[in-house]
């Protein structure tokens, strides 16, 4: 039986090595999406990604005879374990064949280097920071995935489920929701109501305001407060916020991002992109050359697509009760009937969270993917 033999990512040449086996190991399924190359690269790199500034990590690849079979990242967030009390080695970019003595090596090389940081828990998948992809999928196979969660064949938690020490540690649901034809009755009198009791309003930025005036960073400070409190969660530094500005509010359709005010305060916000998963898949692995471009420009441009992917969707606590979700909703269904998209595919959310989850009772939804973290005392 060949032995699995683990390497250290120690160049750019075997960081693109790294990177390109994801492409590699689903090209050709339906349900996989690539994901941008140049953004895994540039997540990857600790002269690119200013999540280093509380993070240290190592990138490691699984070989057997001689051939790659696997990788994996050992990533430490100082920031997150000291705020949730915890000594943590994460493992996220995590991807095998079908061979449990390949993900059982990739697994005890993480366990063994956060040991030798002086760790004490592994816990993932999960990336640097929130907004990175987190869990592993164990419901949703033959669904169409989105360029921001984790897909992976159903192989993968059968490995996890068959090693010694790991449990369920959080999972995440995501909803598909249709896009009503109407705005439901109860959203439009919540709306009408929160207007006239709060006086609360619906903004919709320019670029200006956002870029030059600073309010996209407002909407991650804003995120900052209302996500605290979530699993893993660890505060975004200026840096960080710079950097989700640049990759998510330069090129978002600020038709489809939404913001509450009280006053002069904003207390909500929705950031929604029309879906690329399609287009995606008709990239080259996932770079834009040489016609990549065209087919996300055609998504970009014209929403040339039936789904749109509700990204980033966050209220203070205090304005929850009050009725500044509806608002949000109220507006943003009225653009996506607009722009004729049929499903808005939630993120991630974590299943124990009911006040999010209920939001959608109103709406015809389904629960279509489910993604898994797991833990082990090391």
């Amino acid at each position: 039986m060949s032995k699995v033999n683990i390497k250290q990512v120690t160049s750019r040449k075997e960081l693109k090595q790294f990177v390109q086996f994801h492409y590699d190991l689903y090209r050709g399924n339906d349900c996989a999406v690539p994901f941008l190359f140049s953004d895994e690269m540039d997540t990857l790199r600790k002269d690119k990604n200013p999540s280093f500034e509380c993070c240290d990590a190592e990138y490691l690849m699984a070989f057997k005879d001689g051939k790659m079979v696997g990788r994996v990242a050992a990533i430490i967030n100082h920031r997150a374990n000291e705020r949730w009390n915890r000594k943590q080695v994460r493992f996220g970019w995590f991807d095998f064949i079908d061979d449990k003595e390949v993900s059982e090596a990739l697994l005890k090389a993480v366990e063994q280097w956060g040991l030798q940081h002086g760790m004490t828990e592994i816990v993932g998948p999960l990336g640097f920071i929130d907004t990175d992809r987190e869990g592993m999928m164990i419901e949703g196979f033959d669904q169409l995935s989105t360029m921001y969660v984790n897909y992976n064949y159903p192989y993968y938690p059968k490995h996890m489920e068959s090693m010694a020490g790991f449990e369920k540690d959080n999972d995440y649901v995501e909803m598909k929701v249709k896009v009503p034809e109407v705005v439901p009755d109860k959203f439009a009198k919540i709306t009408e109501m929160v207007r006239k009791r709060y006086g609360l309003r619906v903004h919709k930025f320019t670029r200006r305001e956002l870029i030059q005036e600073g309010y996209g960073r407002k909407v991650f400070d804003l995120l900052n407060a209302t996500y605290k409190d979530l699993y893993g969660f660890s505060q975004l530094s200026d840096k960080q916020i710079d950097k989700l500005v640049n990759n998510y509010i330069k090129i978002a359709d600020l038709n489809l991002v939404t913001a509450v005010f009280d006053g002069d305060k904003m207390v909500g916000f929705g950031i929604t992109f029309p879906s690329f998963s399609r287009a995606m898949q008709k990239t080259r692995d996932g770079r834009f050359l040489p016609f990549g471009w065209w087919h996300l420009l055609k998504i970009l441009k014209w929403h040339r697509t039936e789904i749109v992917d509700l990204l980033l969707i966050g209220v203070l606590p205090e304005y929850r009760s009050k009725g500044a979700n509806a608002l949000i909703f109220d507006d943003l269904i009225r653009w996506f009937q607009r722009y004729h998209f049929e499903w808005a595919e939630t993120g991630p959310q974590m299943e124990t969270n009911e006040g999010v989850l209920s939001q959608w009772q109103y709406l015809e939804s389904v629960i279509h993917r489910r993604h898994r973290c797991y833990r082990k005392n090391l």
